[in-house]
Order: structure tokens, then sequence, then C-alpha cells
């Protein structure tokens, strides 16, 4: 049976819970507390005292270890999903049955089949179901989308991005499904309207025989024929985390670890010229030319990822439109991830993307 989502007064702030008080749950707290937007009603967690602890002494915030509780609770508007990716489906399918909006942590669930799961039925019940790929919401991030969007880097030609850290290795995943979320996310975020990959390969190296790839290197294919790479580890002694978009008009630079020039445009690349430009004596050969011309590093506000996320998805709630990060951008995170498993698997062959039917 459908649930109708609780009404909302005009300007009455969203009631909001926050499932799993473990290692992202307390940042969602501190965060949903700091907006006008939002009221947190209540922690849930299977170990209260954890929750409590993340709440504080002085709290009002209701602490539970009952999602039918939270789920029954009429002043509770949507929840926040911040448990491991296995238990996504369940808890996130229960909050939407029961009218919630829902908020999911990165992956938006452990397989693309799940995912659809998910999608469909917020989409049946006409709720808000959001992905919190929270690197989308760096002003980093943002602006390059900005810059690729208005065509101000011009074509889209070669976008390269490294993320590696001598990092935590997981006991039931590999660097691709840990690390590589946040980058095909960005990659799915900034990218101009009808750009999209196609094929993805992978090649990936165990080198301290934990069972599953510690090192990693993804190569997707565009539909405008241009390519991206993906370089993810845990096994690096320094920690690197870099992206350079190159396009036709300007090439960027983003250095996530340098908070004083975090991104760099450079005027700055090859210029071919097209057959109808040339005479005829040159029509045979192409004619290239460099272009060397300024850097310029735009000045960003610097402010936290996740309040920015949080505005987003009371945005989606009140209008009732997608959040940048629906459902939708999850599901195609979720199928470039299970394509790369399967090229990983079969020795980095390049294996087609079905626009979605990996289920």
């Amino acid at each position: 049976m459908s649930v109708t989502p609780p009404p909302l007064a005009p300007g009455e702030p969203i009631g909001v819970a926050v499932i799993g008080a473990g290692y992202w749950g307390p940042n969602l707290v501190r965060n949903f507390q700091a907006s006008p937007a939002f009221r947190l009603r209540r922690l849930c967690d299977l170990d209260v005292d954890r929750a409590r602890r993340v709440l504080g002494a002085y709290s009002t915030v209701q602490v539970t270890a009952s999602l039918d509780e939270v789920l029954a609770d009429p002043e509770v508007h949507t929840v926040a999903i911040a448990t491991p990716a296995g238990t996504h489906l369940p808890v996130a399918m229960a909050a939407l049955r029961a009218g919630k909006h829902v908020l999911v942590e990165k992956p938006l669930a452990a397989t693309y089949a799940e995912g659809l799961e998910l999608v469909e039925e917020a989409d049946r019940r006409g709720l808000t179901l959001m992905c919190d790929h929270t690197y989308c919401y760096t002003p980093a991030v943002l602006r390059i989308r900005e810059l690729l969007h208005s065509g101000e880097l011009g074509e889209l030609h070669f976008l390269d991005s490294v993320r590696i850290n001598l990092g935590l290795v997981q006991r039931d995943i590999d660097v691709v499904w840990d690390l590589a979320p946040h980058d095909l996310s960005i990659l799915d975020f900034v990218l101009p309207p009808g750009v999209r990959p196609v094929a993805v390969a992978a090649h990936g190296a165990d080198g301290i025989g934990a069972g599953r790839a510690c090192v990693a290197y993804l190569t997707l294919e565009l539909n405008n024929g241009a390519i991206a790479h993906i370089h993810v580890n845990w096994l690096s002694p320094v920690k690197i985390r870099t992206a350079i978009v190159g396009g036709s008009k300007r090439t960027l630079v983003w250095d996530d670890l340098n908070p004083s020039q975090r991104i760099a445009i450079y005027d700055r690349g090859v210029d071919v010229a097209s057959p109808e430009e040339l005479g005829d004596e040159q029509r045979r050969d192409m004619l290239v030319s460099y272009r060397s011309g300024d850097m310029v590093a735009p000045a960003l506000v610097e402010r936290e990822a996740l309040r920015t996320m949080v505005d987003e998805f009371a945005r989606a709630i009140t209008t009732g439109t997608p959040a940048l990060t629906d459902g939708r951008a999850g599901l195609r995170v979720l199928e470039i991830l299970q394509a790369a498993s399967v090229s990983l698997a079969s020795g980095g062959t390049m294996v087609k993307l079905d626009e979605g039917h990996m289920a």
C-alpha cells in the first residue's frame, strides 16, 4: 500500500532521522543540525551508547536502535542512511515504503539491480531519492562542472584522475569499489550534457596477497570519442588527489590537496586546423600548432561539501525536482563499477555499458 509523504507547512523544517552512527553518520548529524532547512529528530543505531556519544550529553534528539520506531514517527519526513552498502536496499526500501524521502551514502546499493529497485520505488511513490556523492559538492568540482557545461574549456578530450594513498585495505571490497565511486561520481557529475561513458576496462593487482585488487586502473571510453582514466591505489606511500581535464580550448588541473590553489586553468594546448582552413597543398597534412597562453587560478569560496549536499537535498525535497546526484546518478556509477568488476575478472577486456542494463 502506498504511503503519502507527510505534508510540510511552508517554512517548516524537514524532520530527518540519521540511520547509522558509525564512521559517516556523525558527519551527517553535524550538518543536518547546522542546517535551518532540517530538524534532526532521531539517530538510529544498533549501538545506542555510541549514538548517544555522537549527540552529546545534552542533546534532545531521540536515540533508538529500532528502525521501525523511526519509520513510524510522523515527524520524520526523511531518513539519511549511513550503514554498510549491503544494508542499503532493505533499509532504504523500508523508508520509501513508509513514505520517507531518502538520502543514501555511496554506493547507492550493493548491486545495480538493488539500486534499480530503489529508484523505481521512489519514482512510484513520488519521493526524493538522493545519493550522497559528497565530492560532487566541493567548490572545486562544482566549478569544474560549470566550466565544462558552459563550454569554457571547449570540447572534452580527456580526463585523468589519480586517487592514491597508503589507505585502509578493506575486508569485503576491492580498491575499485572502495575508492573509484568518488571519481566515477565526479565524472558523471561534470560531464557536459549528452556526453557519457560507453565502455570501461579495468586492470588491477594484488601485490600484498590481500585476496582482492589493491591497485587498479580504469579506462573509460566516452561517446564523443574522449577518454577518461582513473588510478586508485591503497599501497602508495604518498597521498595524491589530482585530476586533469583536457578540453579543446583550455586544460584544467585540480589538486585537492593544495588549498591555496586547488584549480589551475591553462590556456595551453594543441590547435589543429581543419582541412577547410588549409590550402590545396596542405590538405594532405593536418596543420598542428601549439598554444602557450596564461595560467589562471580562480578563487574558490571554501565551504564544507556536506553542507552544500544537505542544502541540495532540501531543495530537491521542497521543489519535487531531482537532486543533482539523484538515484539515477547512483545507478550510473553502479553500472560502471559492475562492468569494471567484469573487466577485472576477465583480464582487462573492454566491457560495454548498456545504458543501465547490467542487472
